[in-house]
């Protein structure tokens, strides 16, 4: 269905979930996939199933040095055809719990670590390459304990219209997409019953009645990552069973 035959991809939080998806997908469509992460037993994992079609890449997107760390690593192989910065960390934290280190913890990983990444690669993404930077619905949801996680995805939902607009002329489109309850390990951080408690409360007002799963969030991250999407820019993408109806 996509044309990933010989391209080349970069996505960072690449070992679990929607990140984890989307690179088995488009290894098995031809494509070869610079898999960026911090668990280096799954990414050690991920080369011995997928061998040369694969570049096991460990790095801390919270990391001031991150951007220059995978800059180094395309370098070797070559311009890239699409790029997904996938990686984050979600937090609930009540407005009278935020510390200074729970406000850098998160704005680090979620703010920073995409536009230090965006400014060290934009310079090896190919003519009419693809970027895509995941964001979340909670930027509209409102919902209690969110309003550090939801800032910092709201941060990153301004930057892509300006790196849209900035890229155009090269024809590089760079659009956002906007997960829902998606079932993945995200919220793992949460003792079960606040976690269930949490999902269930956000997926309560999901007009489909579920959560999504990672390969449903992952399908719509490969159709944006492909020239099937090429008139598309600038632009956030829901995959959220009608959550924000945007």
């Amino acid at each position: 269905m996509y044309d990933f035959q010989g391209k080349l991809y970069l996505i960072t939080g690449a070992t679990s979930g929607m990140g984890l998806s989307a690179t088995e997908s488009i290894i098995d469509h031809g494509g070869k996939v610079i898999a960026a992460g911090r668990n280096n037993k799954k990414l050690k994992e991920l080369e011995a199933r997928y061998g040369s079609n694969i570049v096991a890449v460990e790095n801390d997107s919270g990391s001031p040095s991150t951007g220059v760390e995978l800059a180094e690593v395309v370098k070797k192989y070559g311009y890239l055809d699409g790029l997904w910065l996938n990686a984050g960390i979600a937090r609930l934290d009540g407005c009278d719990e935020i510390t200074e280190d729970i406000y850098k913890q998160v704005m680090d990983v979620n703010v920073r670590g995409p536009i230090l990444q965006v400014s060290a690669l934009s310079q090896y993404l190919r003519k009419n390459a693809s970027v895509l930077v995941s964001s979340s619905s909670s930027v509209y949801e409102g919902a209690a304990l969110t309003s550090l996680y939801a800032a910092s995805k709201g941060a990153l939902l301004a930057s892509v219209r300006v790196w849209a607009r900035e890229f155009a002329p090269r024809g590089v489109r760079v659009n956002t997409l906007v997960p829902g309850p998606i079932e993945t390990n995200f919220r793992r951080f949460l003792p079960e019953d606040a976690k269930l408690a949490f999902e269930s409360f956000v997926i309560n007002q999901v007009p489909l009645g579920r959560a999504g799963t990672a390969q449903e969030a992952a399908s719509v991250a490969l159709f944006l990552l492909s020239s099937q999407s090429s008139y598309i820019t600038g632009s956030e993408i829901p995959v959220d069973g009608g959550l924000i109806m945007r």
